[in-house]
């Protein structure tokens, strides 16, 4: 399956500045697979070493840190010499070995020429809870995530739809061979979510219990990593925000109250079992910002925040939103479908690196995001259906007066060059292509 991905491992490989590249991501966001993939087609060889559990292997960093000793007893163990500059070398959940991680810096420094590219799901997590000397300023980062919209419909054989999209000028409204199949594959991807298992599993059976027995296999292999890594004082902390992110997403105000977590509980009880989640990649937080003003985050508010979960079909199956209920617009469904698109709306921007924010003025007007691009201020308003009215959208842009502005739903593309603002109606499932329209 196609992830975007590959084209920032192809840059980092051919890169003069090129240091060793840490990838970081939510488990089985597809992180090795794709490394593995990357070797095989880029490189001539690929050594590849998992460090969780294998003790032999960690202590070859045990002794000192001679890059060419370490790279001669990693030739041993992978029963074939490792050549700087033609063999991939792939350290995968590097944060079980400290000392593999610090080695970065002198292979950085001495053996220049070795392609190394390490993944760790866990690693924000392992850095905080065991204070691991990080090597500062001598690696590369990436950050995976779930497959966006776009990596999903090619997966599902629709790179043909996505290049007849090209016909089309930015401004022309697609007509109805487009419109109808990419909303019934946004309804999917609601659903399904961007796992590369579960998007797999999808393909393979189209059968959606077939998908939710997975999810829920994913779901408890993911509690257990509590269990595994979080210190035993906040495991039942964890649990607690992880079950009520859903909870707080579908009220209509869903700004996240630690107070809504468990009774008796407030912020200083709970902020840590947050911050964990956040670094696992499970969940991500959206800050306010109350004064729009350059650079948007020096005048973030983080104690006012929401929280969307990492993936899409992940959320629809915590909240047990059948297929039924999504593909056919139950009535019953309306309200949450709200949260839902925010959530999807907010996984989309972070995918297109960007970094949004949310906007409240008082209690008269909250705008559900705002993000900066190329020194402009960008609104948007997000609706889950074909309604575009957006109250606090217009009154932003009267007070603020950015130069485009985007309202998401399910209505067709459009144009309003009227006002100050340009405001371009954008269709939810083309959100992968906002970047193109500032």
């Amino acid at each position: 399956m196609y992830r975007q991905a590959i084209e920032n491992l192809k840059q980092w490989k051919d890169s003069p500045h090129r240091k060793p590249l840490l990838v970081t991501g939510i488990r089985q966001c597809g992180k090795t697979y794709l490394l593995k993939k990357f070797g095989e087609v880029y490189f001539d060889d690929v050594a590849y070493f998992y460090f969780e559990g294998n003790s032999r292997l960690a202590s070859i960093f045990a002794t000192d840190f001679d890059t060419i000793r370490i790279l001669d007893e990693l030739s041993i163990i992978n029963h074939k010499k490792i050549i700087p500059g033609k063999t991939l070398m792939i350290f995968d959940e590097i944060q079980a070995c400290p000392e593999a991680l610090i080695s970065l810096k002198y292979f950085f420094e001495t053996l220049p020429k070795q392609h190394i590219v390490c993944a760790g799901s866990l690693l924000g997590v392992a850095l905080k809870r065991n204070n691991i000397s990080f090597p500062v300023g001598k690696v590369d980062r990436l950050k995976m995530y779930p497959m966006s919209f776009k990596e999903f419909l090619i997966a599902n054989g629709h790179k043909a739809l996505l290049d007849g999209l090209l016909k089309y000028k930015p401004d022309e409204p697609l007509p109805e061979l487009y419109t109808t199949t990419l909303t019934k594959e946004l309804k999917h991807y609601y659903l399904i979510g961007g796992l590369p298992e579960v998007v797999a599993r999808w393909i393979e059976t189209h059968d959606f219990s077939a998908v939710e027995a997975l999810q829920d296999n994913l779901l408890e292999d993911y509690a257990s990593d509590f269990s595994k890594y979080a210190p035993n004082v906040d495991v039942p902390k964890i649990n607690w925000i992880w079950d009520s992110v859903p909870i707080q997403l579908a009220r209509e105000n869903n700004k996240f109250f630690f107070s809504h977590v468990k009774q008796g509980k407030r912020s200083k009880d709970l902020e840590d079992a947050l911050e964990w989640l956040v670094n696992a990649g499970l969940v991500n937080k959206l800050d306010l910002v109350s004064v729009p003003e350059l650079p948007l985050a020096f005048n973030a508010d983080a104690s006012y925040f929401k929280v969307y979960m990492a993936d899409i079909g992940l959320l629809c199956r915590r909240c047990g939103l059948t297929a039924d209920t999504v593909l056919y617009d139950s009535p019953y469904y309306k309200n949450f479908k709200g949260a839902l698109t925010e959530n999807f709306v907010f996984n989309e921007l972070i995918y297109t690196n960007l970094h949004p924010y949310f906007w409240r003025s008082g209690n008269t007007a909250e705008l559900d995001f705002i993000f900066e691009y190329q020194s402009q201020l960008v609104p948007v308003e997000a609706k889950a259906e074909i309604h575009t009215r957006a109250k606090s959208y217009g009154l932003f842009c009267k007070k603020y007066n950015p130069q485009t502005g985007f309202k998401l739903s399910l209505k067709n593309i459009g144009i309003n060059d009227s006002d100050d603002t340009k405001t371009v109606s954008l269709p939810l499932y083309l959100l992968w292509n906002i970047k193109s329209y500032l």
